[in-house]
C-alpha cells in the first residue's frame, strides 16, 4: 500500500511540474532594450522611475495586442544595437533608424515613423542657414547614429564632434562650444520648442528621410507577430491616439533617425 501511495504522489509531482514548465513557456517574459534618453521617444520619468515616451507607448499597445509580456531595460542607443547583435535581448526599440548595414546584422519591424535630420543653431545665428554653410564649422552629433554617419559622408570639411548623449550636444550649442547640432528631426524640433530656453532655432530642410523600425537580433520568430499587432493598432486608430499625446497631428510621412 506505502508503494502505491509513493506512486500516486511521484506521479502528481510529475504532472504538477509538467504544468509549471507549460505555464512558464507559455508566459515567457520578453526583453525589451530601449535608449535611456531619446525625447520624446524614451526617456525616465524621475518621478515615478517609469520609462515613458512614443516607443514606450507603441511597445507596450504592440505587447498587449500581440498577447505577450515584456520587461523594459534601459541603456545607451550603442548598447541597444550591440544587444540585437549579441541576441542578449529579444526586442529593442529606440528611434532606430532602418539603414542597409543593420539590416546585416539585425532584423527589423515594418517601419512605424517617419523622420529624417535636422540642422539646431542659437537663435541669433546668421552664418548658418542650411547644410550648405557647414564647412569649417563645428557640428554636434551623438555618436553611432546615422546623423553621425551623415556628416562625415556628407560634410568632411566640417568639424563632427560626437557624445554620447544628445542632450550634451545641445549643451554645448547653448554655450557656444559648438556651431550647430545634426540630429534627428522629432528630437530637434522638441529640445528647441521646449528645453532650450528660447536660445536655439531649427535651419533648413528636413534632410536624408528615415524610417524607423522595431529591432530584432536576426531569425527573431517575434517579427511577425510584431508586425501584425503594429498593423492592428494603425488600423483601429491606436497608433493615432499614441502619436498625437506626442506630436500632435502628423506632419509628414508614412506612419510609421539614429
Amino acid at each position: 500500500m506505502k508503494k502505491m501511495y509513493a506512486l500516486v504522489f511521484s506521479l502528481i509531482a510529475v504532472l504538477f511540474l509538467a504544468a509549471c514548465g507549460g505555464g512558464d513557456s507559455e508566459n515567457k517574459t520578453y526583453s525589451v532594450a530601449t535608449d535611456n534618453n531619446f525625447v520624446p521617444f524614451e526617456f525616465l520619468n524621475e518621478e515615478t522611475g517609469e520609462m515613458e515616451g512614443f516607443d514606450m507607448d507603441l511597445i507596450r499597445a504592440i505587447a498587449d495586442e500581440a498577447g505577450i509580456d515584456i520587461e523594459i531595460e534601459s541603456m545607451k542607443f550603442d548598447g541597444v544595437v550591440t544587444g540585437m547583435q549579441s541576441e542578449r535581448y529579444d526586442i529593442g526599440i529606440a528611434g532606430m533608424t532602418i539603414t542597409e548595414e543593420r539590416k546585416e546584422t539585425i532584423d527589423f519591424s515594418d517601419p512605424y515613423y517617419d523622420a529624417g535630420l535636422m540642422l539646431a543653431v542659437q537663435k541669433d545665428n546668421t552664418e548658418i542657414k542650411s547644410e550648405d554653410d557647414l564647412a569649417g564649422k563645428k557640428v554636434a552629433t551623438r555618436s553611432g547614429t546615422t546623423s553621425e554617419t551623415y556628416l562625415k559622408d556628407n560634410h568632411p570639411e566640417a568639424e563632427v564632434v560626437t557624445f554620447p548623449g544628445i542632450v550634451e550636444a545641445y549643451m554645448d550649442l547653448q554655450s557656444g562650444r559648438v556651431d550647430a547640432v545634426m540630429y534627428d528631426v522629432p528630437n530637434v524640433q522638441y529640445y528647441v520648442a521646449n528645453d532650450s530656453k528660447g536660445e536655439l532655432k531649427t535651419v533648413g530642410d528636413i534632410l536624408q528621410g528615415e524610417q524607423y523600425g522595431i529591432a530584432f537580433p536576426k531569425g527573431s520568430e517575434l517579427v511577425d507577430d510584431v508586425n501584425e499587432a503594429l498593423q492592428t493598432l494603425i488600423d483601429n486608430g491606436k497608433y493615432d491616439d499614441i502619436y498625437e499625446k506626442w506630436f500632435g497631428e502628423r506632419k509628414y510621412g508614412t506612419e510609421s533617425s539614429e
